[in-house]
C-alpha cells in the first residue's frame, strides 16, 4: 500500500503544499511575527521534510528534535491553531483529498505538546 507521500508525488508535490502554506503564514498577523527573521528557503526545505515525514515519506525528525527547534520560539496554542488552519487551507488549495487532509492534520496535532511552549 502506497503512503500519502508516494500517492501525492513525493518531495516535489509536498514542497508545493509547503510553499502554498507559507504564503498564507506570511499573510497571517498571528504567525508572520514568528518568521520575521527566518531564512524562508531553509525553512521551506525543513518543513517540506517534516510534512513528508507526516505523510509517510523517507524522513525522520524525532520528537526531541522538534521540541528543541521550536522551544526558543515560545509558540502559543493560538499560533498552533492558526498554523493548523492555514495548513488545512493550503492542502485544500492543492487539491488534497479531505480524508488525507484529516490524516495529515491529525498527525501534526499529535505533536502539539512538543511544539507549543509550556
Amino acid at each position: 500500500m502506497a503512503t500519502l507521500f508516494e500517492e501525492y508525488g513525493g518531495f516535489a508535490k509536498v514542497s508545493r503544499f509547503v510553499s502554498t502554506f507559507y504564503d498564507k503564514v506570511l499573510d497571517s498577523p498571528v504567525l508572520a511575527p514568528y518568521f520575521a527573521d527566518a531564512d524562508m528557503r531553509r525553512l521551506i526545505d525543513h518543513q517540506t521534510k517534516f510534512i513528508a515525514q507526516v505523510m509517510g515519506g523517507p524522513v525522520s525528525y524525532s520528537d526531541s528534535e522538534l521540541e528543541r527547534v521550536h522551544a526558543r520560539y515560545r509558540i502559543s496554542n493560538d499560533a498552533f491553531e492558526e498554523m493548523n488552519a492555514l495548513l488545512r487551507e493550503a492542502l485544500e488549495d492543492c487539491a488534497v483529498a479531505e480524508d488525507d487532509i484529516e490524516a495529515i492534520c491529525k498527525e501534526i496535532a499529535s505533536r502539539r505538546s512538543i511544539i507549543v511552549s509550556r
